[in-house]
């Protein structure tokens, strides 16, 4: 035989690379699989193997948002002051939070424009030129402008008596927002830097600061909600692959109308107890405060963020109304078998009667 022909017979070995879906340590990892055409062809069941993982590919989660890292004084640009914003809780209780600072004399509590709903508290004792701010909102959330990282853990250590169903403390932190501002130049209007900065005037920025204040802490507690609506889909995940397994779904009515209620609840939050999708009353006769309070809402992507939420509520809410109606037809059908069932032993005494009286 020539080389030519040997050449042209001799087996192929070049590589094919298939994706794989592997799952490891609860991670859905992606890896490429070097598998030689020989093999592909030779071993058709170990290639339907790979397709079977394939198929078995999980909801991907949801990605965490990059957040700005607390700088230490010691490493703070001279002219950039900080700005922590958090949400500990579902409320505060305003009134008694007033009585605990005037109490402390630590912090001079202020109204915004006769706002009930927010407390403006401002340290009493400087350090340095700039002043120590904190915005207390109604909905639980503060931020914190110009604040050290010692004495925002204690602030949050003294929020505790005045709060209403607080969050757990890894909520908190993995929420919370960092972010920086400086002082803008004499005569510009405020605003964020390309560098994602706010910029405030010099003087009499206490509106200014409310609003960017306002939007922070909005943004924060989405956040949370978020958080919240992501806890609740692994709590229903099972649900899926026993629809798709066909196996018996572990979940009772009842439970399944408390996960309805969850949803709601979580949705009335959004849509009907906060400002996700409207402008809060506040700015609608301050034409630049309502420029600057847009411009920050949607540098933390506020929008589309409630618009993502409210599509996953939106799925769950089918997923549940899916599971309600199984588990209705499940119950229906055992009804109408203990009927069945009824029926025939009536109709066994009956048959047992008739033999006595008349064939006996």
């Amino acid at each position: 035989m020539s080389s030519f022909m040997r050449r042209l017979c001799k087996p192929i070995y070049t590589q094919v690379n298939i994706l794989v879906i592997a799952k490891k340590s609860n991670l859905n990892q992606i890896r490429l699989l070097s598998v030689s055409r020989q093999q592909f062809f030779k071993s058709p069941t170990s290639i339907f193997a790979i397709q079977e993982n394939i198929s078995s590919l999980h909801l991907k989660k949801r990605p965490l948002r990059k957040k700005k890292p607390f700088e230490d004084d010691e490493l703070k640009v001279p002219g950039l002051y900080n700005v922590l914003a958090y949400s500990t809780a579902e409320e505060y209780d305003l009134e008694a939070l007033v009585k605990g600072l005037q109490k402390e004399d630590l912090y001079e509590p202020k109204a915004i424009d006769n706002n009930m709903d927010v407390v403006h508290a401002v340290a009493k004792y400087k350090l340095g030129n700039e002043p120590r701010e904190i915005f207390f909102f109604r909905e639980g959330s503060c931020v914190m402008w110009n604040m050290t990282d010692m004495e925002s853990c204690n602030l949050l250590h003294f929020l505790k008596p005045y709060e209403q169903d607080s969050y757990t403390e890894n909520f908190v932190q993995n929420e919370a927002e960092v972010m920086n501002y400086k002082h803008q130049i004499e005569g510009k209007t405020a605003g964020l830097s390309p560098l994602g900065d706010m910029l405030i005037s010099p003087a009499d920025n206490s509106l200014e600061k409310y609003t960017f204040s306002n939007a922070i802490a909005l943004s924060v507690k989405l956040g949370i909600w978020e958080s919240s609506l992501e806890k609740y889909i692994d709590s229903i995940e099972f649900i899926t692959g026993d629809l798709k397994n066909g196996t018996r779904i572990k979940m009772t009515q009842e439970e399944a109308l408390r996960k309805h209620g969850e949803l709601f609840a979580l949705r009335h939050v959004i849509n009907l107890s906060s400002d996700l999708l409207d402008v809060p009353d506040f700015y609608w006769d301050r034409e630049n405060l309502e420029v600057l309070y847009n411009s920050v809402c949607t540098y933390f992507s506020i929008t589309k963020r409630t618009r993502v939420m409210n599509e996953k509520i939106n799925h769950c809410v089918e997923l549940i109304e899916l599971l309600s109606s199984h588990l209705s037809d499940k119950h229906h059908c055992r009804l109408e078998w203990m009927i069945i069932v009824l029926i025939m032993v009536e109709v066994g005494f009956e048959i047992i009667h008739y033999v006595d009286r008349y064939l006996v």
